[in-house]
Parts: C-alpha cells; sequence; structure tokens
C-alpha cells in the first residue's frame, strides 16, 4: 500500500484530482487572478454534472445551485464569505471543496475555539531564531492566513463565532486593507490577488461570541439551509455514506435507502417537531440532528454489521448510535426519545425491529 493511500481522510484537492483535471481541461471561460478554475467551473465542481468529454463530476453540494453561486462569485470580488447555517449543513465541506477548486489548496486553516489566540490569525515567533538572530522576517512564524495572503490562495477561518471578540476583530485589517502589519518590524505582509478568507459560523451554538458590526460588514453572508425535502435529506446522507465507505475500507453491502430513510425521518421529525403526515405533534431532541449526525449514525450501523453481523444493515445496528445521537440531556432528551418510540415508532408498519432495538438500547 502506497502512502497516499494509507492516509485516512485525504484533502478534497487530493481525493477529487481526476474531477478537478477533467475540469481544468475543458475550462475555456475567464478564470480570475490566481484560480485554478473558472467561477462556472467552481460552481460545476460543487454541484457536479457531465463534461462535454463525458468526464461525470460527482456533487460534493446537494441543494439549492444558487447558494453556490451566489459563494463562487463573493469570493471572486474582494468581499469575505461567510458560510452560516445550523450544525450539520456542510459548511466545512463547502468551504473546504471551494478552496481546492479556487486555490488547489484547502490546507491554510485556522480552527476557531475558545483558545485560539491572535497569533493563531496573524503570526507568531520562533523564539529560538528571535533570541540567536534578533526580530527579523525570519523569525515570523505564518499563520495559515498569512500564508494565503503571500501566496494569493483562499484562508479558512472555521466556527468563527467560537474565536473570542477580541481575536475575531484582528481579521478587520486583513480583509478592509488588505495587508497584515507587523509592528514589531515595521513591516507589513500585503496580499497576494487571489487571496480571500471563507468563514463558517453557526448560531445554535453554546458560547457563541457575536460578531462585531464592523467585521460582518466585511463579509458577505450565504445561509446554507437544512435540507428542504426528506428525498433531499436521504440522497445527501447516502452520497456521503458511499463515499465514506469506500475510503474506510468498511467490509459488508451498501445500506438500503429504506434503513437510509428511516434514519433520516427520525432526525426529521424530532427536528421539526411533527410527523412526517403532520398529524402528531412532537417534543423536539436538543440534539442539532442533522444531515452529518445521519451519515454517523449510518456510518457506525455500517461497522456494526460488517465485523460483528452479516454485513446487512438492521435496526439493531442503527439503534445504539440513533439514540445516542438524539439523547443528548439525559433527562429531557429520554422522555423525548420514549414517547416518540411509544407513540410513532411502534405503531409504524415495518418498524418493529426498530422499536425493539432502541427499547433495548434505552433499558
Amino acid at each position: 500500500m502506497s502512502t497516499h493511500d494509507s492516509i485516512l481522510r485525504q484533502h478534497a484537492e487530493e481525493q477529487y484530482a481526476n474531477e478537478l483535471e477533467a475540469l481544468a481541461a475543458v475550462d475555456t471561460r475567464q478564470r480570475p487572478p490566481r484560480w485554478k478554475l473558472s467561477p462556472w467551473a467552481v460552481a460545476t465542481y460543487l454541484l457536479g454534472g457531465t463534461l462535454d468529454n463525458g468526464v461525470v463530476i460527482s456533487p460534493k453540494y446537494i441543494g439549492n445551485a444558487r447558494v453556490i453561486e451566489i459563494a463562487v462569485a463573493t469570493l471572486a470580488t474582494d468581499r469575505a464569505l461567510l458560510l452560516l447555517g445550523v450544525p450539520g449543513t456542510a459548511k466545512s465541506w463547502v468551504a473546504e471543496h471551494l478552496s481546492a477548486a479556487i486555490s488547489g489548496d484547502s490546507t491554510l486553516i485556522v480552527q476557531g475555539t475558545a483558545g485560539t489566540s491572535e497569533e493563531t490569525v496573524r503570526y507568531g515567533w520562533n523564539y529560538a531564531h528571535l533570541l540567536s538572530k534578533g526580530p527579523s522576517l525570519d523569525a515570523v512564524v505564518p499563520s495559515p492566513i498569512m500564508r494565503a495572503m503571500r501566496d494569493g490562495k483562499i484562508g479558512r477561518v472555521e466556527e468563527l463565532t467560537r474565536i473570542p471578540t477580541e481575536v475575531q476583530d484582528s481579521l478587520i485589517t486583513i480583509l478592509s486593507e488588505k495587508s497584515l502589519p507587523i509592528s514589531e518590524l515595521n513591516e507589513e505582509v500585503q496580499a497576494q490577488k487571489g487571496f480571500n478568507i471563507i468563514a463558517t459560523a453557526n448560531d445554535r451554538d453554546r458560547g457563541v461570541n457575536e460578531l462585531s458590526s464592523a467585521l460582518k460588514r466585511r463579509f458577505n453572508t450565504v445561509v446554507l439551509p437544512l435540507p428542504r425535502t426528506a428525498d433531499e435529506e436521504v440522497n445527501i446522507v447516502a452520497t456521503r455514506v458511499a463515499s465514506l465507505g469506500r475510503a474506510l475500507e468498511l467490509p459488508g453491502e451498501i445500506p438500503a435507502l429504506e434503513e437510509i430513510r428511516r434514519v433520516v425521518t427520525i432526525f426529521r421529525e424530532l427536528r421539526d417537531g411533527v410527523t412526517a403526515d403532520g398529524k402528531t405533534k412532537l417534543k423536539n431532541s436538543s440534539g442539532s440532528l442533522s444531515a452529518a449526525e445521519a451519515i454517523s449514525v449510518i456510518a457506525n450501523g455500517m461497522s456494526l454489521a460488517a465485523h460483528f453481523g452479516d454485513g446487512t444493515l438492521r435496526g439493531a445496528d442503527i439503534a445504539a448510535s440513533m439514540v445516542g445521537a438524539i439523547v443528548k440531556d439525559p433527562v429531557q432528551d429520554k422522555i423525548v426519545m420514549l414517547e416518540y418510540l411509544e407513540t410513532v415508532v411502534k405503531e409504524r408498519e415495518g418498524w418493529k425491529d426498530l422499536y425493539r432495538a432502541c427499547r433495548d438500547v434505552m433499558h
């Protein structure tokens, strides 16, 4: 096995290198400075399609095409892009693939946390070099954002609202002046053409730090919605699960769409607070219950079925991880889940196996 094949998770530009090369080969449209592809080709890479040469581009984002077009158009201007949405709406996934298609490099990323410092966003110092040779540009340790500015690439900031407000605001000069001052050296790094920033944020996270109005003004905000229909969500989960199964080399069968549909239906109903037919009102779970959680539940079930079953995904294989995804609060969510099992799952035709499996997990 080659080193390349042994990597657990390849970067988007590596995993989909063939698609990116095929798009570049047929892409005759105008490209913004330093972009690897034209805006049309970037959108095609995200949304999928069949090229004139017969190459099929797999969809990376399943949903409203206009959302992706607006995002790509924003990055072709001097405005930064903020992808906003509830957890599990593929914000990071879209940001990674946009960076891969535009810059050929999705690795220039700052992961936002409550402990993210200003040095992580701007630059740090190599203190051994600083002590031995004194302050100079050689002693500067560039952040991913500084490297993106120097190279004219896309820099990514994940979970922007998790970062303390005073650290968030260190982006203002970068976004407005397109430069990063190094005041200790009386120097600056000026952004090269092609540089921009994609940030992601969700507004349901505990510990959210509101963006200042000055910073908000420097972003064009694009909201990534939850899937509109159950069919769309099933399609998203099935596509990602198949890809994940190949990457993890899980043995066994690809799960049947009906098994995926059961998980998606349960998550949608508990998310919406009403059954799909609109007849029964339900209590909401405190979990996000998005497509991302459904993908995780199915993947975990595939592993159980493959290694401890006959390779066919069944209700018993998905029950434990599904209950774990729903019951985040051991008191309130347990009540929600038990009530849902008794009033909905138990009564549904063909769902008795799932009902019994979930009851076994709950007790």
